[in-house]
């Protein structure tokens, strides 16, 4: 171990606040070979071990008891490959500062998340996506991974190397291994314009199907207790850029979008009887407008109000189903919802356990504010989402288990089976997998 590796634990919690681990010890290890030896110390002492990044799961996928590994110290670009276009980076790499980076080089990822927080190995491995119809998850994007098994050895994956491990290990919950590095496929650096606009509700649904074939990335905001949207429709553009004036990017992005919206949170929750009214004048505060910039300058966006979260993947053609269900249960109980359900989509991939894994797929997220009681919500919206045979996000809120996952999941036996294969002593077990991975 060297200097920067350190072994002193504490208490752990995730950004939601919701999920806290203590830890039998904590390393930071600087060098794939000091992870290995971390994995193979963790094996002689009996303790489990977990990576993670920056928290930004709900679920306790990264809590641990044993040995938590933190990896930040494995950050930058190792290799960029022009001619294959591919760029290989550290686990440890925030999203942010691959897409700054790629930027720099004249290079993007297609599609990203909307937030660029969390790290390329934990966005990746929880299964993090945006939204679109051809291009889809972040770990779609996917051409090589390097991880450490559970007997300290480093194996690396790609459609043909180890096919089966790449199978499954592009969102491989942390049960497979510790990954270290990643091989994305870029592109030459494109410009997005993004058409924001307010929208009815039941115009949205009546035309989803349109909106979703002639948009490359469509998304909106229902807010609840309203008739209203937000819609989002990005599109490759010939340019020339133009992105979002400085006065106006600040108003509508972090006073309206974050300062406004954690206000409405605070009044909401100390007078539930406020929040319709709050959603109506909410829900109209956003206006229209456009703008083209390079994709994450569009793709993504502040978040300061932090929440919990639960998203559900149902098939593509059942979401206006799903929504109209999910607001006649909003309307007839007496919840009072101030945060607004967000709806993606994705096309089909072949990922053993993406959310899209074999079907074209459509989100829709549903939020509360940090601290709030959000049980009663999410209990009703995932008996929604779950009689579409629904599939959740790995990293947000949810109660299913293996023997739900394995009616859904048409290929979750293959999983579990190579899990078997690469970590027979469970060393990188948790609560969270053996509930959904089972024993």
């Amino acid at each position: 171990m060297s200097s920067t590796a350190s072994g002193k634990s504490g208490t752990w919690r995730n950004w939601g606040g919701n999920v806290v681990s203590r830890p039998a010890r904590e390393v930071t290890p600087a060098s794939v070979d000091e992870l290995a030896e971390a994995v193979r110390r963790a094996a002689e002492d009996g303790l489990t071990v977990k990576a993670v990044g920056t928290g930004h799961s709900f679920t306790s996928i990264a809590a641990t008891d044993g040995v938590l590994i933190r990896p930040h110290l494995l950050t930058g670009i190792r290799d960029i490959d022009r001619e294959a276009m591919t760029v290989t980076v550290e686990a440890g790499t925030p999203l942010k500062r691959l897409n700054l980076a790629l930027a720099r080089e004249g290079l993007s990822l297609t599609n990203m998340g909307d937030i660029m927080e969390q790290t390329v190995s934990g966005a990746t491995s929880t299964g993090t996506h945006g939204t679109g119809r051809e291009s889809a998850s972040i770990a779609a994007q996917i051409r090589g991974l390097e991880l450490v098994t559970a007997d300290g050895s480093v194996l690396t994956c790609s459609e043909k190397e180890n096919p089966d491990v790449f199978a499954a290990a592009r969102i491989g919950l942390g049960a497979l291994g510790v990954i270290t590095a990643i091989t994305f496929a870029v592109e030459p650096l494109f410009l997005l314009t993004a058409r924001e606009e307010p929208m009815p509700f039941d115009k949205v649904l009546a035309d989803f199907d349109e909106l979703w074939a002639e948009n490359e990335h469509f998304e909106f905001y229902w807010f609840p207790h309203t008739g209203n949207t937000s819609t989002k429709r990005n599109n490759r553009s010939a340019g020339p850029r133009r992105p979002v004036g400085r006065l106006a990017g600040w108003f509508e992005d972090e006073f309206l979008s974050n300062g406004v919206f954690q206000a409405a949170q605070w009044v909401g929750r100390a007078v539930p009887a406020t929040v319709p009214a709050i959603a109506q004048v909410s829900s109209r505060a956003l206006s229209a407008r456009g703008y083209t910039d390079i994709p994450y300058k569009v793709f993504t966006s502040p978040r300061r109000v932090r929440f919990v979260e639960m998203e559900y993947a149902v098939p593509r053609e059942a979401v206006t189903g799903t929504l109209r269900e999910l607001r006649a249960m909003i309307e007839r109980s007496p919840l009072r919802i101030s945060f607004p359900v967000e709806v993606r989509t994705a096309p089909a991939d072949d990922i053993t356990l993406s959310t899209a894994s074999g079907r074209d797929s459509a989100y829709v997220a549903v939020h509360m504010a940090k601290g709030a009681p959000y049980r009663g919500y999410f209990t009703a919206a995932e008996r929604i989402f779950t009689a579409h045979e629904g599939r959740p996000h790995w990293g947000k809120i949810h109660t299913r288990d293996a023997e739900y996952f394995a009616g859904v999941y048409p290929r979750f036996g293959e999983f579990t089976a190579l899990r078997d294969r690469l970590d027979p002593d469970r060393r990188f077990q948790n609560d969270y997998l053996r509930r959904v991975l089972g024993q």
